[in-house]
C-alpha cells in the first residue's frame, strides 16, 4: 500500500452471516487474481472450499467452521480483483476495520496478516467458537428501536449481555437462552419495535465465548503478525490500532466482547471519512453506515460480485 489515500475512504470486511453459496463463483471464472486466493485456501486448510462455498449444500457452509474462512476468502478474492481493475481500490485507504470475524480480512488487506495466515486462523476461530456453542449453549438476538443504554440496563436485569452495537436502535444481545428468553421479553414491554431470535451456533461476544479467546492465543504465536500499512479500527475499542501488541490484545478480546460497530463508524467520520468501500459477501455493512453516517451522506460503495466493477 502506498500512503494515507486523500479521499479519506475506508475499507470495510463483512462478518458472519454474510455467506450464500454460490458466492463468488463469477469472481473465480473473471478474474485470476481472485482465483488464486480460492485455489491458496484449499491449499492452506488441506481441503476444498471453494467446493463449499461454490456448491453448498447451505447447511454446511452455515456451519461456523466452514462460514467464517468462506466469508474471509471471498471478501480476499474480491479485494484481489478489484485491486487489479478498479482504481477505487487501488489507493491505501485511511482505516481498515471488519465486524468481527471481518478484523482478520481487514488485517490481511493492511498487510498484517498473510493470507494463508489468515485463513488458517479463522479456520481455527470457527472451529473454536462451534465447539463451544456446543460445549455451552447459547443463542443472540436482535433488539430494534432501542437505545444503548435501555439495552444495558435490560441485559443487568436478565443476566443477558450485548454482543452488538450495529447502528444507534439495532442491538445483538446474547447469553444463555433463557437470559435472552428474558431479555427479549422485557425488550418488547420497554417498547422495542420488534426482537427476533438470530440462527446462530451460540453466544458469540459474549462471556460464553471466553474459553475461546484463551484458546486462540497459542494460534497466535505460530503466525507472522505485523503492523498493519495502514490503522485498523478495533471491534472492542472503536479506536485505531496499529501496533502488533494491540492486534493481538484485540483479536483475542474480540471473540468475548461486544462489536461496537455504530462506534467504530462514528471513529471513522470523526477522522475525516467520507468514503466507504464494503468488500466481500453481502450488503449488511452498506446498510448500517448509511445509518450510522447518514448527516454527513458518505458516498458507500459496495464491491461484492463481478458486477461491482463494472459499475465503474
Amino acid at each position: 500500500m502506498s500512503a494515507v489515500a486523500e479521499t479519506r475512504s475506508a475499507w470495510l470486511f463483512p462478518g458472519q452471516g454474510s455467506q450464500k453459496v454460490g458466492m463468488g463463483r463469477d469472481l473465480y471464472e473473471a478474474y485470476p487474481a481472485a482465483r488464486a486466493v480460492f485455489d491458496r485456501a484449499d491449499s492452506a486448510l488441506d481441503r476444498s472450499l471453494s467446493r463449499i462455498i461454490f456448491e453448498g449444500p447451505e447447511e454446511e457452509l452455515r456451519q461456523t467452521f466452514n462460514a467464517q474462512p468462506a466469508i474471509l476468502v471471498m471478501s480476499l478474492a474480491t479485494l484481489a480483483a478489484g485491486r487489479e481493475i478498479d482504481p477505487r481500490l487501488q489507493e491505501a485507504p485511511a482505516f481498515v476495520a471488519g465486524h468481527s470475524l471481518g478484523e482478520y480480512s481487514a488485517l490481511v488487506a493492511a498487510g498484517a496478516l498473510k493470507l494463508n495466515d489468515g485463513i488458517r486462523l479463522v479456520q481455527e476461530r470457527g472451529r473454536l467458537m462451534q465447539r463451544e456453542g456446543e460445549n455451552t449453549p447459547g443463542t443472540l438476538a436482535a433488539v430494534l428501536g432501542l437505545g444503548e443504554e435501555a439495552v444495558e440496563g435490560i441485559c443487568r436485569e436478565t443476566g443477558a449481555e450485548i454482543c452488538n452495537i450495529n447502528a444507534a436502535a439495532q442491538i445483538v444481545i446474547g447469553g444463555t437462552r433463557p437470559a435472552v428468553a428474558r431479555a427479549m421479553d422485557l425488550a418488547k414491554a420497554r417498547g422495542a419495535r420488534r426482537t427476533i431470535p438470530l440462527r446462530v451456533s451460540g453466544a458469540f461476544h459474549s462471556s460464553l465465548m471466553a474459553p475461546v479467546a484463551t484458546a486462540m492465543i497459542p494460534s497466535f504465536d505460530k503466525v507472522d503478525l505485523r503492523e498493519p500499512e495502514v490503522p485498523l479500527v478495533a471491534n472492542v475499542t472503536a479506536e485505531a490500532i496499529r501496533t502488533v501488541a494491540a492486534i493481538r490484545e484485540e483479536l483475542a478480546r474480540q471473540v468475548c466482547t461486544a462489536v461496537r460497530w455504530q462506534h467504530s463508524v462514528e471513529f471513522m467520520v470523526s477522522r475525516g471519512v467520507r468514503e466507504f468501500l464494503e468488500i466481500g459477501p453481502g450488503t449488511v455493512l452498506t446498510g448500517l453506515v448509511k445509518s450510522i453516517a447518514a448527516d454527513v451522506q458518505p458516498t458507500v460503495i459496495n464491491f461484492s460480485d463481478a458486477r461491482s466493477f463494472e459499475k465503474r
